[in-house]
């Protein structure tokens, strides 16, 4: 009692207690999420210029868009697709919005009406666009959102419609934004005088080179100041994004040999056949060898279960299993082969027949259609057993009298391919027509005549000849997958946990190299990222590798496409901003030697001449002629602009001092200076230059909003 009192006296002070905790709770937790604390919207994915992204309004656009890209596009390029269309919208509204440019009402139906009067959901009875179809068409949707309905070939709701609106609205506005900046640059006749100039103005030129290779790059030294000094004077070139560089070791769910064996026990017992007990009785799955022909589609498809069907055709040597086709080839009859490996598969194969068929043949035919006939025209009313019966007394005319074939294609073939030459397919191979249309064609005789049941419809076929001769094989495949079992599947799990254990408080590479491990690096991986090379899509792995808690060392596992495991380490964590020294050390040093090299060179030469030049330093002075400065190549050198730059401005005779250029430091005279004739009107020459700019304006102009746009990206917190 005397404990409750001493309780109730401080009461007060417990609360305070209990409120102080609760508050540093909370504290704690904004700190955690630095964007509450600072009050950032948590349901924003990006800001363009001031304009939000939200949310719910961008994951709905990405599910369309997912619908659109099909089953084969991740959600990650769905969403980048999204945001890079959001992304110009919102640019292109900023300079749509300061220049006052909209689409009015009046516009905007005809923009609806060139864009959709191709419908015939929105045509009257002469095909033509009737405006009243289209505003029952979207009054239809408004009233029953969310549901869809269609048009065209595709489904929308309201919400798209509105969606469609405003793109096409936009689509407007761009092209009066863009017009008017084509407009804009448009070459001037002065341009076009001084690009005529830069292109037909030309020097003779006597060169010396000093060559960067004469100094061999182990008497460079080139120092970390060097280099942070060479970044800091070349920001621009070295501006990088966050990044994360990363090393991993993969765990395959892939068969041991021990699941191959096993299979290959499996299929031993379709050689030898066997008893089996199923469904409460005792039964017999008959050996391979004694299965009939008329039998082996039930029994390769259901019986063995095969991974792949029956195949009911002949082939050529070259069609089968490269590794064993010598051997499949020449088995005889009822013969079987295997169990054998071939292309993730363990097989068994049976020769079911052989025999020889033409290389190629020639036939005439008459199509006779039916309703629900592939390619049949809309006015065939014809059922299935209507055209059956007219095949066949098509048949009947031609077997009594086949000089009637041609007038009767002309007046009831359907394949308009053929009507024109009498029916007649010229020489072909027997992969060319359908299988029923090739199965006649090459297991009968030249002369046969008969009907044939496509997907067309029914065939009045003639045989009229056949070249050239080949054997071929019939052979029947039980196939079965080979997959890891549950004890593979099971001891790649283990084998993965012992190394993410092993790891914990040991050296990553250390251990994998005492278990024989391949460790894999990967580098550069930015924020956005989705692929990692050699494990396809691994988004999971980017947003653990960039999230806060994240820290160099840290490893974790993670399942990969197709079964099985990987564990990953962080190993550098690379910052937005300039590029580090380490990295930066493999782009730079060759243009670091190059400075110190061209220093080095100058002050070993002496002489004011090309020729002083040449002999002292022992390289051959070299001519150059009709230099211009559009093309500004030197012969012998290459491309080195800033030497022909430099002997444009040189007169006749003069000579210039030492050059460093791309491949090397040289000295340069001028021995001959080729003007340009002047023309009296350089209209063709702006008129090309106009188009040039034009065609590349809009591009450049987008990328450029772009770049100058206040853009903060948020899709990595999202995605």
């Amino acid at each position: 009692m005397a404990v409750l009192n001493k309780i109730r006296q401080r009461s007060l002070f417990l609360i305070l207690i209990i409120a102080l905790a609760l508050f540093s709770f909370v504290l704690a937790d904004l700190f955690r999420n630095s964007d509450a604390l600072l009050g950032t919207a948590q349901d924003v994915v990006a800001t363009v210029n001031g304009k939000t992204i939200d949310r719910t309004d961008f994951m709905s656009k990405v599910e369309n868009m997912q619908r659109q890209l099909g089953p084969n596009a991740t959600s990650t390029q769905a969403m980048n697709r999204v945001y890079d269309q959001e992304v110009r919208r919102a640019v292109m509204n900023t300079q749509f919005d300061d220049l006052g440019l909209t689409v009015e009402h009046d516009q905007m139906k005809d923009l609806v009406k060139q864009n959709f009067a191709s419908y015939p959901e929105f045509q009257n009875e002469v095909g033509l666009f009737d405006e009243n179809k289209l505003t029952e068409f979207v009054a239809n949707l408004k009233a029953i959102y969310p549901e869809r309905s269609v048009l065209g070939n595709f489904q929308l709701n309201y919400d798209d419609w509105v969606n469609s609106e405003k793109s096409i609205a936009i689509g407007a506005q761009e092209r009066t934004y863009y017009n008017m900046v084509k407009a804009g640059v448009n070459a001037t006749l002065n341009e076009a005088e001084v690009d005529y100039l830069l292109e037909n103005s030309t020097r003779d030129l006597r060169y010396v080179q000093i060559p960067y290779t004469t100094i061999n790059d182990s008497l460079v030294e080139v120092t970390k100041s060097d280099i942070n000094a060479y970044i800091n004077n070349n920001k621009e070139k070295f501006e990088v994004e966050a990044s994360r560089d990363i090393v991993y070791v993969e765990f395959k769910e892939e068969p041991s040999l021990d699941d191959e064996n096993n299979l290959k026990s499996d299929l031993n017992d379709f050689i030898t056949g066997k008893a089996v007990f199923e469904n409460g009785k005792n039964d017999t799955i008959r050996a391979f060898r004694t299965v009939k022909a008329a039998d082996l589609e039930t029994y390769i498809n259901y019986t063995a279960a095969s991974d792949l069907n029956y195949n009911n055709t002949f082939v050529k040597k070259s069609a089968l299993p490269a590794a064993v086709a010598d051997t499949l080839y020449n088995l005889n009859v009822n013969d079987v082969y295997g169990p054998y490996k071939d292309g993730g598969m363990m097989k068994l194969t049976k020769m079911v027949a052989k025999k020889q068929v033409p290389d190629s043949a020639k036939v005439r035919h008459i199509l006779i259609p039916h309703l629900g006939a592939s390619s049949a025209a809309p006015d065939v009313t014809k059922t299935v057993e209507q055209a059956k019966v007219t095949a066949d007394s098509v048949l009947a005319i031609v077997k009594a009298n086949r000089s009637k074939f041609p007038e009767l294609v002309t007046a009831l073939s359907s394949d308009q391919g053929s009507v024109e030459k009498g029916g007649v397919y010229d020489f072909h191979p027997s992969t060319q027509m359908v299988k029923p249309f090739s199965d006649f064609e090459f297991e009968n005789k030249v002369g046969d005549i008969g009907v044939v049941k496509t997907q067309f419809g029914f065939h009045i076929i003639e045989i009229l000849d056949q070249k050239g001769s080949s054997n071929v094989v019939k052979v029947a495949t039980i196939a079965r997958k080979i997959e890891p079992s549950t004890e593979t599947i099971d001891d790649v799990f283990t084998e993965a946990s012992k190394f993410e254990l092993a790891i914990q408080d040991n050296d990553f590479q250390k251990i994998a190299e005492e278990r024989k491990y391949t460790v894999k690096p990967v580098n550069g991986i930015k924020i956005l990222d989705e692929q990692i090379p050699g494990l396809a899509s691994q988004r999971p792995m980017v947003r653990w590798a960039f999230e806060n808690g994240t820290k160099v060392g840290d490893f974790k596992r993670f399942t990969i496409p197709g079964g099985g495991y990987v564990v990953a380490q962080v190993t550098k964590v690379g910052k937005k901003g300039l590029m580090d020294p380490e990295t930066a050390s493999a782009s730079v040093l060759s243009d670091i030697r190059k400075e110190k090299k061209a220093k080095m060179i100058r002050a070993k030469v002496s002489g004011t001449t090309v020729d002083e030049v040449s002999k002292n330093q022992s390289r051959p002075a070299t001519n150059a002629s009709a230099v211009n400065m559009k093309n500004p190549t030197l012969t012998g050198a290459g491309l080195e602009p800033k030497v022909v730059g430099v002997a444009f401005g040189l007169k006749d005779g003069e000579t210039s001092g030492l050059i460093d250029g791309e491949k090397g430091v040289y000295m340069v005279s001028v021995s001959n200076i080729q003007e340009a004739t002047k023309l009296d009107n350089y209209q063709s020459i702006a008129n090309r230059l106009s188009v040039t700019r034009s065609s590349a304006a809009q591009t450049k102009v987008y990328n450029a909003l772009k770049e100058t746009a206040d853009i903060e990206d948020n899709r990595a917190m999202f995605y």
